[in-house]
């Protein structure tokens, strides 16, 4: 009776212990599609399914992202291999500052899924290392 009083006490500590750590669902920048973004009405058709065509990706943090040269690469899924490889990588600047971005079609980049399948977007720094990534299904 003795010990599982004692089990008990340090199971009951052990749980409080650990309910002092606070995870925000958003602790680290997230990444989503849409069709396009308009100044007027923010991001159009937000979705992580989309046809064959041209696509805004869209980055939102808590935090200043602290990027200024910055790449989206895109890594197609090889059912053959069942593995994702890498298909293609777009260049862009922003300010270090920004909390909230998004990436589309300018002069340097066409960000377009041209080829159905299932894909990994990645935001990189000018490191190479992943600042935030996300899976979208490109269908005919």
């Amino acid at each position: 009776m003795k010990s599982f009083r004692i089990v008990s006490v340090l199971l009951f500590i052990l749980i409080i212990s650990g309910m002092k750590t606070i995870t925000l669902a958003q602790s680290s920048p997230v990444m989503y599609f849409c069709e396009r973004y308009d100044d007027q009405y923010g991001e159009v058709n937000i979705s992580d399914r989309f046809t064959t065509g041209y696509l805004t990706v869209m980055v939102k943090s808590s935090h200043a992202l602290g990027l200024k040269d910055c790449y989206i690469q895109f890594d197609k899924y090889n059912p053959d291999t069942h593995k994702f490889e890498y298909y293609k990588k777009f260049n862009y600047t922003i300010e270090p500052d920004m909390k909230y971005v998004f990436f589309s079609k300018n002069e340097d980049s066409d960000l377009k899924f041209a080829e159905p399948g299932f894909y990994r977007v990645f935001l990189l720094n000018d490191q190479s290392e992943t600042v935030a990534s996300a899976l979208i299904e490109i269908i005919p």
